[in-house]
């Protein structure tokens, strides 16, 4: 009976509320099912739908990042739990956010439409602006069980929010309602993942107008608006140029390459760092190095494992793209190689960030940022010239890898 017993005692922290299982439990459906969606709909519609819903995303992430107020990293890094007054203005903050980005985006919904040359996609844009809004009405309390680590209710809360995003996608798009059955599924699934915050987390916070009690966060959050402003140059200033000069076709071909190489690389990095950034802060507040040397070791496995990935799909590109998209996206494999470099960088970019926000040092990831960004001035111009659009990708690559030396440097140069 012991040699029964022993095993199933010994998996049993595995799937404790707080282990990092639920994290790539996550991570495997959340993205898994976001990659059958992307791929499906690219298989269904083509490079000009991708390309038209990718300007719609572009302009909720661009209006995000520039409204980003780092409230909900600085819940999860403080030293104290908030208060409910706390969490009152903490939601009345994201609440005004969100409701100003939707009413932005409606106002510049045709601007848009004009200079992207989306050939009549207004409501596309229009119903975009939705998305901001659902988002900042969610309840706060999604930090708080992040701050403690509660991975396993996480987990549950983001699939079924996915699972809804997808289905409600995929029946919209096989019947007929074309690109805008992306928007209608995100619209679905931010709805219900809003709705599960307030149904399922705790504490709720009191739903008034309060602006007032959480002034001891600026310090913290401000370099998290920093870090998100130089973000959006670094993110989405090749998009923007793409989608510019070139027009829908080519921006769903830059964004496919991309999108496929992100999935197979930083979608895991992402789901780890999720992990990594409360438990980092955790020993970070036990002041016993033990954060140091925790996040030495997951660099190294990481860093071994992007490696043998980056290779594996540089080498089995033609016949991916074949398999999964069809022969109308074979023009997008040479930029899907280059980003699987770009993606590795960025990848390994996320756990640095992710603990340099846990040990409150989240200005070494905004000067990473900034020195990317002025790497990108310099070098993105001569390299379009004289490669277009790789040479884009190539640049976004080079300032990726500048920022991560950076980061490591000044990680390394940090006393125990």
């Amino acid at each position: 009976m012991r040699s029964i017993r022993v095993p199933l005692v010994s998996m049993r922290p595995a799937f404790d509320g707080s282990a990092a299982t639920w994290v790539l439990i996550q991570q495997v459906a959340v993205r898994g099912l976001a990659a059958v969606k992307f791929l499906a709909i690219g298989r269904m519609l083509g490079p000009a739908a991708i390309g038209s819903v990718g300007v719609a995303l572009l302009a909720v992430a661009i209006a995000e990042a520039l409204s980003d107020t780092g409230l909900a990293q600085a819940v999860v890094q403080a030293k104290a739990t908030p208060t409910r007054p706390e969490l009152g203005a903490v939601w009345t903050t994201l609440t005004a956010r969100g409701l100003l980005i939707g009413l932005l985006l409606i106002a510049l919904a045709p601007v848009m439409n004009a200079q992207f040359h989306l050939g009549g996609s207004l409501v596309l844009l229009q119903m975009a602006a939705a998305l901001p809004l659902i988002r900042g009405i969610a309840s706060p309390a999604y930090y708080i069980v992040q701050r403690e680590r509660h991975f396993a209710q996480l987990a549950g809360v983001e699939t079924f929010s996915a699972f809804a995003d997808c289905a409600i996608c995929l029946v919209c798009a096989w019947s007929g309602t074309g690109v805008f059955a992306v928007l209608i599924g995100m619209i679905v699934g931010e709805t219900l993942k809003t709705v599960l915050t307030w149904t399922t987390m705790g504490p709720r916070p009191p739903v008034r107008l309060a602006w007032h009690g959480i002034g001891h966060y600026v310090n913290f959050s401000r370099w998290i608006w920093a870090g998100s402003v130089v973000n959006l140059l670094l993110n989405q200033f090749d998009k923007v140029l793409v989608a510019k000069l070139l027009g829908p076709v080519a921006l769903g071909a830059y964004q496919m390459s991309s999108k496929l190489a992100q999935m197979l690389l930083v979608d895991a990095s992402v789901a780890l760092g999720q992990y990594l950034f409360p438990t980092f802060s955790a020993h970070h507040r036990r002041e016993d190095g033990s954060a140091s040397r925790l996040f030495f070791r997951y660099l190294t496995v990481i860093v071994l494992g992007e490696v043998a990935v980056v290779l594996l799909l540089r080498w089995t590109a033609a016949p991916l793209f074949m398999l999964v998209l069809g022969s109308a996206w074979m023009s997008a494999v040479p930029l899907f190689k280059i980003f699987v470099i770009n993606m590795a960088f960025g990848a390994t970019n996320t756990m640095l960030v992710a603990y340099l926000r846990a040990i409150g040092a989240p200005k070494v990831a905004t000067h990473a940022a900034v020195l990317q960004a002025i790497a990108l001035v310099v070098i993105v111009p001569p390299s379009t010239h004289l490669w277009g659009v790789t040479g884009v990708a190539w640049a976004m690559t080079a300032g990726l890898a500048g920022s991560a030396a950076w980061m490591l440097y000044r990680i390394v140069k940090m006393p125990a």
